[in-house]
Protein backbone atom coordinates (compact mmCIF):
# COMPACT_ATOMS: atom_id res chain seq x y z
CA UNK A 1 0.00 0.00 0.00
CA UNK A 2 1.45 3.25 -0.80
CA UNK A 3 1.57 6.22 2.10
CA UNK A 4 -1.80 7.88 0.10
CA UNK A 5 -3.84 4.52 0.57
CA UNK A 6 -2.68 4.45 4.07
CA UNK A 7 -4.49 7.52 4.90
CA UNK A 8 -7.43 7.20 2.85
CA UNK A 9 -8.10 4.24 4.99
CA UNK A 10 -6.83 5.68 7.98
CA UNK A 11 -9.32 8.30 7.52
CA UNK A 12 -12.28 5.91 7.53
CA UNK A 13 -11.04 3.97 9.86
CA UNK A 14 -9.86 6.91 12.89
CA UNK A 15 -11.57 9.57 14.62
CA UNK A 16 -10.95 12.79 12.99
CA UNK A 17 -8.99 13.69 16.15
CA UNK A 18 -7.08 10.09 15.32
CA UNK A 19 -6.62 10.59 12.09
CA UNK A 20 -5.15 14.58 12.46
CA UNK A 21 -2.59 13.26 15.32
CA UNK A 22 -1.34 10.32 12.61
CA UNK A 23 -0.94 12.69 9.78
CA UNK A 24 1.14 15.23 12.81
CA UNK A 25 3.27 11.92 14.22
CA UNK A 26 3.83 11.68 10.33
CA UNK A 27 4.89 14.66 8.91
CA UNK A 28 7.13 15.08 12.50
CA UNK A 29 8.54 11.94 12.10
CA UNK A 30 9.88 12.73 8.81
CA UNK A 31 11.43 16.12 9.41
CA UNK A 32 13.13 14.21 12.58
CA UNK A 33 14.35 11.54 10.41
CA UNK A 34 16.16 13.99 7.64
CA UNK A 35 17.62 16.08 10.90
CA UNK A 36 18.97 12.50 12.23
CA UNK A 37 19.41 10.59 8.99
CA UNK A 38 17.16 8.13 9.19
CA UNK A 39 14.92 6.76 6.20
CA UNK A 40 12.06 9.75 5.49
CA UNK A 41 9.83 6.99 3.84
CA UNK A 42 9.85 4.46 6.43
CA UNK A 43 9.10 7.62 9.48
CA UNK A 44 6.62 8.51 7.15
CA UNK A 45 5.00 5.15 7.17
CA UNK A 46 5.68 4.03 10.51
CA UNK A 47 4.49 7.40 11.73
CA UNK A 48 1.38 7.24 9.80
CA UNK A 49 0.11 3.90 11.37
CA UNK A 50 1.26 4.05 13.76
CA UNK A 51 -2.11 4.55 15.96
CA UNK A 52 -3.76 2.15 12.99
CA UNK A 53 -4.86 0.02 15.80
CA UNK A 54 -6.42 2.71 18.02
CA UNK A 55 -9.70 2.33 17.70
CA UNK A 56 -9.67 -1.88 18.22
CA UNK A 57 -10.79 -1.63 21.89
CA UNK A 58 -12.43 -4.30 24.63
CA UNK A 59 -13.06 -7.58 23.41
CA UNK A 60 -12.02 -7.14 19.92
CA UNK A 61 -8.86 -6.18 21.16
CA UNK A 62 -8.38 -9.42 22.98
CA UNK A 63 -9.72 -11.37 20.77
CA UNK A 64 -7.16 -9.97 17.69
CA UNK A 65 -4.01 -10.33 20.26
CA UNK A 66 -5.21 -14.39 20.93
CA UNK A 67 -4.98 -14.54 17.20
CA UNK A 68 -2.00 -12.85 16.34
CA UNK A 69 -0.34 -14.63 19.28
CA UNK A 70 0.38 -11.35 21.19
CA UNK A 71 1.39 -12.17 24.97
CA UNK A 72 -0.21 -9.94 27.26
CA UNK A 73 2.12 -8.65 30.24
CA UNK A 74 -0.04 -8.54 33.24
CA UNK A 75 0.54 -4.45 33.46
CA UNK A 76 -1.37 -4.08 30.06
CA UNK A 77 -4.03 -6.35 30.99
CA UNK A 78 -5.51 -4.00 33.55
CA UNK A 79 -4.44 -1.02 30.86
CA UNK A 80 -5.17 -2.51 27.60
CA UNK A 81 -4.53 1.03 25.91
CA UNK A 82 -1.41 0.07 25.96
CA UNK A 83 -2.60 -2.75 23.45
CA UNK A 84 -3.00 -0.49 20.54
CA UNK A 85 0.87 -0.68 19.95
CA UNK A 86 1.62 -4.34 19.22
CA UNK A 87 -1.67 -4.57 18.28
CA UNK A 88 -0.67 -2.23 15.34
CA UNK A 89 2.46 -3.84 14.11
CA UNK A 90 0.21 -7.15 13.42
CA UNK A 91 -1.97 -4.60 11.71
CA UNK A 92 0.48 -2.85 9.69
CA UNK A 93 1.83 -6.01 8.76
CA UNK A 94 -1.51 -8.06 8.29
CA UNK A 95 -3.78 -5.18 6.60
CA UNK A 96 -1.60 -2.72 5.22
CA UNK A 97 1.02 -5.01 4.07
CA UNK A 98 4.01 -3.18 5.98
CA UNK A 99 6.89 -5.92 5.54
CA UNK A 100 9.62 -3.84 6.98
CA UNK A 101 10.58 -4.97 10.46
CA UNK A 102 11.95 -1.59 11.26
CA UNK A 103 8.91 -0.21 10.92
CA UNK A 104 7.01 -2.92 12.53
CA UNK A 105 8.78 -2.50 15.58
CA UNK A 106 9.00 1.09 15.76
CA UNK A 107 4.88 0.83 15.63
CA UNK A 108 4.87 -1.86 18.56
CA UNK A 109 7.23 0.58 20.55
CA UNK A 110 5.56 3.60 20.15
CA UNK A 111 3.50 3.34 23.55
CA UNK A 112 5.89 2.41 26.32
CA UNK A 113 9.30 2.73 24.39
CA UNK A 114 11.89 -0.05 25.10
CA UNK A 115 15.26 -1.41 26.34
CA UNK A 116 17.90 -0.42 23.16
CA UNK A 117 15.33 1.40 20.90
CA UNK A 118 16.35 2.19 17.40
CA UNK A 119 16.82 5.69 15.51
CA UNK A 120 13.24 4.93 13.78
CA UNK A 121 11.47 3.78 16.98
CA UNK A 122 13.14 6.69 19.47
CA UNK A 123 11.67 8.78 16.41
CA UNK A 124 8.10 7.43 16.31
CA UNK A 125 8.17 7.52 20.05
CA UNK A 126 9.12 11.08 19.91
CA UNK A 127 6.89 12.36 16.98
CA UNK A 128 4.03 10.74 18.71
CA UNK A 129 4.53 13.07 22.00
CA UNK A 130 5.59 16.01 20.10
CA UNK A 131 3.56 16.62 16.91
CA UNK A 132 1.85 19.92 16.64
CA UNK A 133 -1.53 19.26 17.62
CA UNK A 134 -0.11 17.98 21.28
CA UNK A 135 -0.06 21.02 23.95
CA UNK A 136 0.56 20.05 27.67
CA UNK A 137 2.82 22.08 30.11
CA UNK A 138 6.26 21.15 29.28
CA UNK A 139 5.96 19.97 25.20
CA UNK A 140 7.57 22.77 24.03
CA UNK A 141 10.89 22.33 25.64
CA UNK A 142 10.93 18.42 24.53
CA UNK A 143 9.35 19.73 21.18
CA UNK A 144 12.63 22.02 20.99
CA UNK A 145 14.99 19.48 22.39
CA UNK A 146 13.77 16.76 19.65
CA UNK A 147 15.53 18.75 16.52
CA UNK A 148 18.46 19.14 19.03
CA UNK A 149 19.27 16.12 20.88
CA UNK A 150 17.16 12.90 20.33
CA UNK A 151 18.32 11.17 23.42
CA UNK A 152 17.75 14.50 25.97
CA UNK A 153 14.45 14.93 24.39
CA UNK A 154 13.81 10.71 25.16
CA UNK A 155 15.13 11.09 28.62
CA UNK A 156 12.74 14.38 29.27
CA UNK A 157 9.95 12.40 27.16
CA UNK A 158 9.93 9.61 29.34
CA UNK A 159 10.49 11.41 32.49
CA UNK A 160 7.60 13.65 31.78
CA UNK A 161 5.60 10.28 31.48
CA UNK A 162 6.85 8.26 34.46
CA UNK A 163 5.54 11.09 36.60
CA UNK A 164 2.57 12.14 34.86
CA UNK A 165 1.24 8.20 35.11
CA UNK A 166 2.45 8.26 38.73
CA UNK A 167 0.59 11.43 39.65
CA UNK A 168 -2.63 9.68 38.24
CA UNK A 169 -1.64 6.77 40.35
CA UNK A 170 -1.55 4.26 37.28
CA UNK A 171 0.85 1.61 36.40
CA UNK A 172 4.41 2.35 34.77
CA UNK A 173 4.89 0.07 32.07
CA UNK A 174 8.23 -1.91 32.46
CA UNK A 175 9.49 -1.40 29.24
CA UNK A 176 9.36 2.41 29.67
CA UNK A 177 11.64 2.05 32.74
CA UNK A 178 13.75 -0.10 30.66
CA UNK A 179 13.98 2.54 28.12
CA UNK A 180 15.17 5.44 30.86
CA UNK A 181 17.50 2.64 32.37
CA UNK A 182 19.44 1.95 29.20
CA UNK A 183 19.55 5.28 28.15
CA UNK A 184 21.05 6.57 32.12
CA UNK A 185 23.35 3.29 32.01
CA UNK A 186 24.70 3.61 28.52
CA UNK A 187 25.44 7.84 29.47
CA UNK A 188 23.34 8.86 26.74
CA UNK A 189 22.54 12.33 27.71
Amino acid sequence: MTIQEMKERLKRELSPHRFLHSLGVMNTAIELAKVYGAEPEKAATAGILHDCAKHVDGREAFRLCRKYGIIIDPITALQPQLLHGPLGAYIAKDVYGVGDREIIEAIKCHTTGKENMSLLDKIIFISDYIEPERDFCGVEEIRDLAYRDLDAAMLGMLRNTVMCVMSKGALVHCDTIKAWNYIIKEGIK
